[in-house]
């Protein structure tokens, strides 16, 4: 691969299979191809011969190693070389540190992005340490392994309901439950970015945990509030995807993704494949 601004390097972590995930990214893949781009998966960090004119930093992991890090700047651009942690103390607002600090609903999720899934898959089963506590982790409440997936988040009527070992454990984290609500629906707004393109979708549903497929409708190319743009460009994201809600005028971030995907099982229609396309073009930002 050529070093010049036409050559793409995606960078990903050494376990993770990125061809068998559902990688927004992936699907960029033929817009550039048919624009004259050369695209590579580098998968891990023994590679020493790649050159692109532009990396993109692709570690599904909360944390992105030092090691990748550190060969990620050998490339002249790297789209989000800057986010380095999404975690939800660094990423989520309205935290709440005690049971004594605040008075209304609360909800618990894990401190690393997607249920910790990622960590489990290509750091812990990767070692024999690793895989004995994975099997800890099952025989053991989740108040003290913090193994709650995503989609089982807890949701307490109190910050004094939550279980006292959530709030000693710091693989868990507690946030104010500030759901958007439109009449009797819950309300998910999805930001997704990728340099100046972007595309937005608000999901409703009759669950408090909105998922895409809990959801009974979709409205597509909402507006994105200034406050969220201003977010983003403080955290250092070039691509990516903010999930949040607007509640009393004010702009609750929810979760932060760099590596996002697709959800198969919505299928792919031509307003999507429309919007991908779109997505993709935002490679002109950092390619030079």
């Amino acid at each position: 691969m050529t070093a010049n601004g036409k050559s793409v390097a995606v960078l990903t972590h050494a376990r993770d299979d990125f061809d068998a995930n559902e990688y927004f990214l992936r699907f960029f893949f033929p817009y550039w191809q048919r624009r004259g781009f050369t695209v590579r998966v580098v998968r891990g960090i023994e590679t020493s011969n790649v050159t692109a004119g532009v990396a993109i930093s692709h570690v599904n992991l909360t944390m992105v190693p030092a090691e990748y890090r550190l060969y990620a700047e050998r490339f002249p651009v790297v789209v989000n070389g800057r986010v380095d942690d999404i975690s939800k103390t660094r990423i989520a607002t309205h935290l709440v540190r005690g049971a004594g600090d605040y008075d209304g609903a609360v909800i618990v999720k894990t401190n690393l992005n997607y249920g910790g899934r990622p960590e489990r898959w290509q750091t812990h089963a990767a070692t024999r340490l690793g895989r004995l506590r994975l099997r800890l982790e099952r025989n053991v409440p989740w108040t003290w392994s913090a193994a709650l997936d995503s989609t089982a988040y807890k949701i307490y009527e109190r910050a004094r309901d939550v279980p006292r070992a959530v709030w000693w454990n710091p693989g868990l984290v507690v946030q104010r439950y500030l759901p958007e609500r439109q009449g009797s629906f819950y309300c998910l707004r999805n930001w997704v970015f990728f340099g100046d393109r972007e595309m937005s979708s608000i999901a409703y549903s009759e669950s408090p945990l909105v998922k895409a497929t809990n959801a009974v409708k979709r409205e597509r190319d909402v507006p994105i509030p200034d406050r969220l743009r201003e977010i983003r460009a403080r955290l250092g994201f070039d691509y990516g995807k903010f999930d949040f809600g607007i509640v009393d005028g004010e702009v609750v971030l929810y979760d932060a993704n760099r590596t996002p995907t697709r959800n198969r099982d919505l299928g792919v229609t031509p307003e999507l494949e429309a919007a991908i396309e779109n997505l993709a073009q935002g490679i002109d930002a950092f390619a030079r």
